[in-house]
């Protein structure tokens, strides 16, 4: 059945639920034994659910139903029961980042290797994708409560207490925890890296060590990193990701894979629907300039878990205009939840994406560039679950040369669009990938991803 394994994009949740389950209770045990009151964010969450009626029907009717959907599978009740096992499982993640699992059975060519990247998401998984889901992370007030719990998870991410999993291993657990640091973690951060450059170079790349490929200091036990946030924000070294020249070549903006092209966007479209077509309106929060882009071309693509998460700009030019949308954070697609008996799969984020592109916190940043046949042009970073921590590094009216740095995503990396105007004609070069989908590898970030023709 489709939904007891699929490939999640970028492997932020491994693609076996046996695996999340055992780290719920994993997490479940850590909970008890702390026996930690609640948060204040999370404490005001609750009070808020539980006075209004509304809201707290469909907290109750969310997990309900994902107890229905769940037992009619192989894998009978999922760990998490309901709203309030939610809150203190979510307590608990408030003073752990997120850990490197050791790898299941590699005879499985489909499991991930690595983490849980969203461990909200993955106590969420299931009421996500129920009908009850939809509405409640799609309120308003939810989505502000969402936000002051994540900022006080920030505050620990990047605090120096956070980076204790860089070289702290729990090998009695199930999962396996090793630390971030240690050699298959290591390995295995570097295997994703490389996958990314010509084949011909792969088994050089291979050959070299983490601290040839990211900046760090392996002399210091934590390599030189602060926290965990900056950690996961680390940078290439100089030179292994070299900038591709021509004015007329368009650089890849992240370590990305590409999804999808789609042409002759619509400056407004019903994008909630099962075909989510792209609202340029509505990706670029209705401003003015999003009427210069009707229909020219989207390009999204996806960031892995175990890769760089920094932006960087396609072209050369002046910033136009650059700001933050605030969104939702565990919002998907209805049609690809558990409404559609044929894609029943808690995994739906993934499939959303499109649909994230005009409803989760974002960024938004204007490119006039140097380029006259590329014009203006647009960068969007979307934000998934609790990675919508975007943080802007240019400003209105900055020059900027081809390769330089954006911003970026803070605790992980998400999904991201690269939007041109109607006259920009493009050939797109997706490297070692036939096609954009689903399935496909990271591109080079800084490498070609278009010509203007």
């Amino acid at each position: 059945m489709s939904h007891l394994k699929k490939v999640r994009a970028g492997s932020w949740l491994p693609n076996s639920i046996g695996q999340i389950d055992a780290w719920i209770r994993d997490l479940k045990k850590e909970v008890k034994k702390q026996n930690a009151p609640l948060i204040k964010p999370i404490q005001d969450f609750k009070q808020m659910v539980e006075s209004d009626a509304v809201l707290n029907g469909l907290a109750t009717s969310m997990f309900t139903e994902a107890v229905i959907m769940r037992e009619k599978t192989p894998l009978g009740t999922p760990e998490v029961k309901n709203f309030d096992e939610f809150l203190s499982l979510l307590n608990g993640i408030m003073t752990q980042a997120p850990q490197f699992t050791e790898c299941p059975d590699k005879s499985d060519d489909e499991e991930p290797c690595g983490l849980i990247g969203f461990p909200i998401n993955a106590l969420l998984d299931w009421p996500m994708a129920t009908s009850f889901g939809y509405e409640f992370f799609s309120n308003v007030l939810v989505n502000q409560q969402l936000k002051k719990i994540l900022a006080y998870w920030s505050e620990y991410l990047v605090s120096k207490d956070s980076r204790k999993v860089l070289i702290e291993s729990f090998p009695k657990r199930t999962p396996k925890v090793l630390a971030w640091l240690s050699e298959p973690a290591k390995k295995e951060m570097l295997k994703v890296a490389c996958e990314a450059v010509n084949v011909k170079d792969q088994k050089f790349c291979l050959k070299q060590k983490f601290e040839d490929i990211f900046e760090c200091n392996p002399n210091d036990k934590y390599y030189g990193f602060k926290s965990w946030d900056d950690f996961f924000t680390r940078k290439f070294k100089k030179g292994v990701r070299p900038i591709a020249k021509g004015d007329d070549i368009i650089v890849n903006a992240c370590e990305s894979a590409p999804l999808q092209v789609v042409e002759n966007v619509q400056e407004d479209a019903k994008f909630w629907l099962k075909g989510q077509p792209y609202s340029l309106e509505n990706m670029m929060n209705f401003d003015p300039l999003a009427k210069k882009f009707k229909g020219g071309t989207v390009y999204q693509a996806f960031l892995s878990a175990l890769s760089y998460h920094r932006w960087n700009s396609p072209v050369s030019g002046k910033i136009k205009k650059a700001f933050i949308v605030n969104g939702t954070y565990y919002l998907e697609n209805r049609y690809q939840g558990f409404i559609n008996p044929e894609q029943a799969d808690p995994s739906a984020p993934n499939d959303s994406q499109p649909f994230l592109s005009a409803v989760a916190t974002r960024a938004v940043i204007f490119i006039e560039a140097d380029n006259p046949k590329i014009g203006l042009m647009c960068f969007i970073a979307i934000g998934m679950a609790e990675v919508s921590s975007c943080e802007i590094t240019v400003k209105k009216g900055q020059k900027i040369k081809k390769g330089e740095e954006l911003g970026m995503f803070h605790f992980g990396g998400s999904t991201h669009c690269l939007i041109f105007g109607p006259d920009v004609k493009l050939k797109f070069d997706f490297h070692n990938n036939e096609e954009p989908n689903i399935n496909a590898i990271n591109i080079p970030v800084h490498s070609k991803l278009a010509k203007v023709e």
